[in-house]
């Protein structure tokens, strides 16, 4: 199984994500660190990503996921995995493919985003990212998360989702 925290940017999928990876024992991307320099330097620029800009780099992480699968692995990604045909990129890697969607309103990762140090995402490019997000379809199996949940929560309500998909030699221990 391979699971993606999704959302726009300043949802927490990545703290979230990690967090849950770590606790799996289960390999980790952080999908920002997968973008070639000119998509970063655009964003930091104020400039919003196009889909001809996000085509490459989705099916990177498409081959990442097609690896682990490959090596019997299940993974956790963080991803914006905003519209509905780029996490189609993404299910096209392997089966089993799952989202967790950070979800929350516009003013909650408003101030996340500008209480960030050092990230290259500006916060003038969330209106373009909320304007381009497609939430998950009723065929798209995931689960939605509410970002105004504390972190420790919105962990616990993941490790219930995941857990039982994954497969039993990964599954974490009652009691841990």
């Amino acid at each position: 199984m391979h699971f993606v925290f999704m959302g726009v940017s300043g949802s927490g999928k990545t703290t979230v994500a990690e967090r849950v990876a770590k606790q799996l024992g289960l390999p980790f991307a952080e999908a920002d660190d997968f973008h070639p320099r000119a998509n970063i330097d655009k964003m930091a620029a104020g400039v919003p990503l196009t889909d001809e800009d996000r085509w490459p780099w989705l099916h990177e992480l498409a081959r990442w996921i097609a690896e682990h699968e490959a090596a019997g692995q299940s993974t956790v990604m963080a991803c914006s995995a905003l519209r509905h045909s780029y996490r189609d990129v993404l299910r096209q890697a392997a089966p089993g493919v799952r989202f967790l969607h950070m979800h929350g309103s516009a003013e909650v990762i408003w101030r996340r985003i500008e209480a960030r140090q050092d990230h290259f995402m500006p916060p003038a490019l969330l209106e373009s990212q909320l304007d381009t997000l497609e939430r998950l379809r009723e065929d798209e199996p995931g689960l939605e998360l509410d970002v105004r949940d504390d972190v420790e929560s919105l962990v616990g309500q993941a490790l219930e989702y995941v857990g039982p998909l994954l497969r039993p030699a990964e599954a974490p221990v009652v009691g841990d």
